[in-house]
């Protein structure tokens, strides 16, 4: 198995082992599910437990409450020095506030001392990208390279960069928006407002609204894929496509060659500006393997500036699945245990006294 590179490996040693062993527990808040696990220093996953997100109309206090409620279960369960919380969302440089999250109704939220307030733990806040691509760095496909770009495809596109043994946040924690760097001018319409935004050609949405605009059109091509999906047009999901592409229907396999067509176009323009040695790509939308991530290749070395004549980076699937969020949050919250874990220890010893 390969091993942190040569400047990450000193910073990762830098932290007594004995932290390095700490169990910590791991938020991964998402659109529909809040999932927290307790991981150990060899990123682990001892116990997990999942609820549905609450509705981006309920409060801040509601969604703290859910998270201080599974944290709590599992903390009584196992000794825990520190959570962190991947949140689907902006999130300030000093990981303490989420600036806006589409998902819920948190608009600089000061999450992480409500959360510390009440939990009695050290607590850090993380954007679920920079998250997962720590883990993947750490325990997964981004091991052995000290400069990784890891993409998430899902409803949208995140990004995160980790370089020596640190996430890149940027200069305001807001880094790795990489979804809406616009890649078609005057095209598809964008949630953020803009429009011809990268996601809206190489993402779960991207593949569910082409294969139902074939519907919309009375396509015959599209026909037996609208079969499997029970004959609605609302049953065409991302992972019923997916699922029809690897059981061979051609027009599920053309409309993932056409997602992983432009997510090639969108690593090239990335390269460009980077120069990664690997991206790493994760998300539900990745599970279509190398249906999604061969064109994506062939796209890339096509169109990266410079071809023929530079080092290419390697574009590989992610490891660790949907537990990477919280893998990479309970990781990051490892290196804030040490504090926790000298005043519990202090505490023991007065009370020993």
């Amino acid at each position: 198995m390969l091993g942190l590179g040569p400047r990450a490996e000193r910073r990762r040693r830098a932290l007594p082992a004995g932290i390095l062993r700490l169990p910590t527990i791991g938020v991964d808040i998402g659109g529909t599910k809040v999932v927290a696990g307790v991981v150990d220093g060899e990123g682990k996953v001892l116990e997990k437990l999942r609820t549905d997100t609450p509705h981006k109309s309920k409060s801040a206090k509601v969604v703290e409450d859910v998270i201080v409620e599974l944290v709590l279960e599992l903390a009584d369960r196992h000794d825990v020095h520190a959570v962190g919380v991947g949140a689907a969302g902006w999130v300030d440089a000093d990981r303490s506030r989420v600036l806006f999250a589409p998902h819920l109704n948190w608009r600089n939220e000061p999450l992480q001392q409500a959360l510390s307030e009440r939990l009695r733990f050290p607590v850090i806040v993380e954007n679920d990208a920079n998250a997962a691509a720590w883990a993947e760095w750490r325990f997964g496909a981004g091991r052995g390279e000290d400069h990784m770009v890891m993409l998430t495809l899902g409803t949208g596109i995140g990004g995160a960069v980790v370089r020596d043994g640190y996430v890149d946040r940027g200069k305001y924690g807001l880094a790795g928006e990489f979804g809406h760097m616009q890649v078609v001018p005057g095209g598809h319409r964008c949630p953020c407002g803009n429009r011809g935004c990268w996601e809206q050609y190489s993402s779960g949405n991207a593949l569910v609204r082409d294969a139902r605009e074939l519907v919309a059109e009375e396509s015959p091509v599209v026909q037996p894929l609208l079969a499997r999906a029970g004959g609605t047009v609302e049953g065409i999901t991302g992972p019923l496509v997916t699922e029809a592409a690897q059981a061979g229907d051609p027009t599920a396999i053309e409309l993932l060659y056409e997602v992983g067509t432009w997510l090639g176009v969108g690593i090239a323009n990335l390269a460009a500006g980077l120069d990664p040695g690997r991206f790493v790509i994760g998300g539900g939308v990745s599970e279509a393997g190398d249906l999604l991530l061969g064109p994506a290749r062939d796209t890339f070395r096509r169109t990266l500036t410079g071809r023929g004549f530079r080092p290419e980076a390697t574009i590989v699937h992610a490891a660790l699945g949907n537990e990477a969020g919280l893998v990479g949050a309970a990781d990051l919250a490892r290196q804030v245990a040490r504090r926790f874990r000298t005043i519990k220890r202090r505490r023991v010893e007065r009370s020993a006294l």
